[in-house]
């Protein structure tokens, strides 16, 4: 399924990942279109997450990966830690206070992604911004 995702000024084509994570790829499509903030990361390198406190989305792992790439946006379901939604921009070692993590890869960007420094750096040094997913 094919998704839009604004993000601050800019604008990306992405991937849901039906097939490798189909109990979170449904649960957020549920929630589209979605709307939140993005904040940068505290413990895991270069990304910016939105954090959804006690949330449940109802999945457990699957396609589940503590290193995303670039452009991959994940999902981490709660536990030991907050339900979360992480999207890479560069080098990312999930983690939180708690020690390292694993988040379901459900959505992967597929255009711009020269952009996603230039969003990352954004967050971090301007704060957060306003994030939207929706169906393309």
């Amino acid at each position: 399924m094919k998704l839009k995702v604004y993000a601050g000024p800019y604008e990306f084509d992405a991937w849901l990942e039906c097939e490798k994570a189909p109990k979170t790829s449904e649960a957020f499509r549920k929630l589209l279109p979605y709307e939140g903030d993005i904040v940068h990361v505290r413990w895991s390198g270069e990304g910016v997450w939105i954090p959804l406190g006690d949330y449940t989305f109802g999945v457990d792992y699957e396609n589940h990966t503590s290193h995303p790439a670039p452009g991959h946006i994940i999902l981490y379901p709660g536990g030991i830690s907050e339900t979360e939604i992480l999207l890479a921009y560069g080098g990312v070692d999930f983690s939180s206070k708690m020690g390292q993590l694993a988040g379901n890869h459900f959505i992967t960007l597929t255009s711009n992604l020269d952009k996603l420094p230039e969003l990352g750096n954004a967050v971090l040094w301007k704060g957060a911004h306003k994030i939207r997913f929706e169906a393309a």
